[in-house]
Order: C-alpha cells, then structure tokens, then sequence
C-alpha cells in the first residue's frame, strides 16, 4: 500500500504534499528534521491522505495535486475528506 499525503504547519502556515509507503514513519521523518523542505515548519500534522496499490500511482497522484499550485484546491480536498 502507498499513500499520497498533505502535510500542514501552523507555524509557517504551509501545506506540503509528498508520498510514502509508510505514513506514521514518514510523518517522524518530517517532523524529526530529516527533510530540508520541511525542517522550517516543524511541527507538521496529517490533514490528508489516499490510498494506492503502486508506488507510481501515488506519485502521480502527488504531481497532479501540485501541478494544481493552489491552496484552495488543497483546502477543499482536505474539507471534502473530513465532510465524510
């Protein structure tokens, strides 16, 4: 199973979007420092998640969340999910 995931700091205010094979672990990862594009706004929270059966589908699921480069399409993916 592989998940595309969105990420959400409070203290910068900032959304980041990645994938990973395993949630819980990439989540210490971020919020351990390990990752230069997130170090900046530790603490990070899951807001949001899908599930994949491939590693390719879910990067690809990734970039077209990204290639939307808005935070209202974000914003209303994670309001969606949470309306279920």
């Amino acid at each position: 199973m592989f998940f595309t995931y969105i990420l959400y700091s409070r203290s910068i205010d900032r959304y980041y979007i990645g994938h990973t094979h395993d949630l819980a672990s990439r989540l210490e990862r971020h919020n351990a420092g390990w990752s230069k594009s997130t170090k900046a706004g530790i603490p990070w929270k899951i807001l949001y998640h899908e599930e994949y059966d491939t590693k390719g589908e879910a990067m690809k699921r990734e970039n077209e969340i990204k290639r939307q480069k808005s935070r209202i399409y974000i914003e209303n993916l994670i309001m969606k999910k949470q309306q279920m």
